[in-house]
């Protein structure tokens, strides 16, 4: 979770208001927080990554002051026109389509606000922005600028500016290649031809969204108006980070003056701050936090967490979201707000209204034999994370890539989609384990998904020794099956690009394929950067011992 660190005097100031720090340290964790350290007047503090709009002691200070009752409600901010203009051309929209831009003037440099509007960006960039991949963020010192700016796609070696951090004029590509910066989010533009580029009437470059920012605009202690923009991937995300990096300059006294963003046939004023408005029903709130609470009552609550609301008919509230707030998805975040204004220390704690007993799934007690026999052979147990990528899944252990379940939206290369078996994830719990001596032997049972697209259970067993070999595996096997009482099996033949040419069998039970054992080939060993021989096995649980009903699974 994000740490935000700030000092208390400074807090104190943005907040307008007298409280004293042991005041402070008491009330703020009741909002969703932990604290993580205290040191004299300098304070951290850990919020739930839900709520980027406290991560800056500006934000924190807002959210008090509702929260403290000095100012419940929604802070209102005053918004003027500016002339600026964005125009959106069309070649950025396959890179990099969203924008959205922002003017705040008479911006008091402090060395507060420095430290608070770096680490802010810093931290927006990893929680809204998935490390500058779904938004980016760009503060300029908007002086040396003209406007009407243009964001558009350009070839990476035909044009060159000078970056942040140096003192030479470099182009995309020599950016992407030599620049820290450069080489860090290289990635997120490796496949694209043409990059995103702002720029003013001049065709001097702001920004090279999202690696880098140009050198003429560099923000200094005497920067007193901030052109912002943000870029990305999703529109939603782009407009609810320039309402909170705005308004929280806003609270140090700067002055918001919206821009005008023309994309094509559409036009639109950013940022908006007008406030999205949401039905929540009295009769919803009471049923999930089981209070009696009236309308008043909620509306109090709603107040605390900074929103306005009003009583419709029917037990109906229209509750307006303070526009800064994007983790509001569903009345039931509504809800959670009600309950944090509220406060958790109100509700009493009482017995379930229902008697239940537990009792042990039909499955696991095969589960459970199956990892008593295991740690009797000298295996100890690891549990993987369930979500893979293609690349181990497949590529590694030489299969073609087949019928898998695919994340729709990864975070990252490494997390792409459902494991479709246990092999791979012991083979990169082994690699982890490359500086603990010889021999290691690891199992697991765990969930995988077939090709039919259903859970189902799998034991799987490695083992990493100088002398590992098919004869010890199939005794291994001979002895799980023996041991967890499956009957009427046979081994055979089996061909598998992971393993060495005639030291790979399969096991069947009942005309059935129930899995695969062998001596890992020298090629799967070192695509895992490992160098020892391997043995290794990976079982279907469903088929193993006596005969389950399909629950069992």
């Amino acid at each position: 979770m994000p740490v935000i660190t700030f000092d208390y005097q400074d807090y104190v100031a943005l907040l307008g208001y007298e409280i004293s720090k042991e005041e402070l340290l008491k009330k703020l964790p009741m909002i969703g927080a932990d604290l993580d350290k205290v040191e004299g007047d300098t304070i951290s503090i850990e919020f739930f990554p839900d709520r980027p709009d406290l991560a800056s002691v500006e934000g924190i200070a807002r959210a008090s002051r509702a929260f403290f009752g000095f100012e419940p409600g929604m802070k209102q901010y005053p918004l003027q026109p500016s002339d600026i203009i964005l125009h959106v051309d069309p070649s950025v929209k396959e890179v990099r389509p969203y924008i959205a831009t922002a003017l705040v003037r008479n911006v008091k440099m402090t060395d507060e606000l420095i430290a608070s509007l770096m680490d802010m960006q810093e931290k927006l960039h990893f929680g809204i922005g998935r490390n500058r991949k779904k938004v980016a963020i760009g503060v300029h010192n908007y002086e040396p600028v003209q406007p009407p700016f243009t964001y558009k796609a350009v070839d990476p070696d035909g044009v060159e500016f000078v970056p942040l951090a140096k003192v030479e004029s470099m182009t995309l590509t020599e950016i992407l290649h030599q620049h820290e910066k450069g080489v860090a989010y290289a990635h997120l533009l490796e496949e694209y031809k043409r990059h995103p580029l702002i720029v003013d009437v001049n065709n001097n470059v702001l920004s090279y969204p999202p690696i880098i920012n140009g050198c003429l605009t560099e923000v200094t202690p005497y920067t007193k108006d901030l052109f912002i923009d943000v870029t990305g991937t999703d529109k939603k995300a782009i407009h609810h980070t320039i309402n909170i990096i705005t308004t929280a300059l806003a609270e140090r006294g700067g002055r918001i003056e919206t821009t005008t963003v023309k994309d094509g046939k559409e036009t639109f004023t950013s940022p908006n701050l007008t406030p999205p408005v949401r039905d929540l029903s009295v009769g919803y709130v009471n049923k999930v936090l089981g209070t009696h609470l009236g309308s008043n009552d909620i509306i109090t609550c709603l107040e605390k967490m900074e929103y306005s609301a009003t009583s419709l008919s029917s037990g109906i509230l229209a509750v307006s979201v303070p526009p800064w707030r994007s983790d509001i998805l569903h009345e039931i975040d509504l809800v959670e707000d009600v309950a944090v204004g509220y406060g958790f220390d109100q509700f009493a704690p009482g017995f379930p209204s229902a008697l239940t007993f537990g009792k042990t799934l039909p499955h696991q007690h095969l589960h459970d034999a199956l990892r008593t026999i295991m740690i009797g052979l000298g295996f100890n147990e690891v549990t993987t994370f369930a979500l893979s990528n293609e690349r181990d899944e497949f590529t590694r252990l030489g299969l073609d890539h087949g019928p898998r379940v695919e994340l729709l939206n990864p975070i990252g290369e490494d997390i792409s989609c459902v494991r479709v078996g246990l092999l791979s994830s012991l083979l990169k719990i082994l690699n982890e384990n490359r500086h603990h001596s010889l021999s290691q032997q690891i199992f697991e049972v765990g969930v995988v998904v077939d090709e039919q697209f259903t859970n189902c259970y799998h034991l799987a067993g490695v083992k990493i020794a100088a002398k590992a070999h098919f004869t010890e595996c199939k005794s291994l096997i001979e002895a799980v099956l023996r041991d967890s009482g499956t009957k009427s099996y046979h081994i055979a033949e089996k061909d598998h690009p992971a393993f060495v040419e005639g030291r790979c069998a399969r096991v069947i039970v009942k005309d059935r394929e129930l899995g695969f054992f062998g001596e890992l080939h020298p090629r799967t060993i070192r695509a895992f950067n490992l160098e020892y021989p391997i043995i290794a096995f990976d079982l279907q649980v469903h088929g193993l011992g006596q005969p389950h009903t399909a629950q069992d699974q």
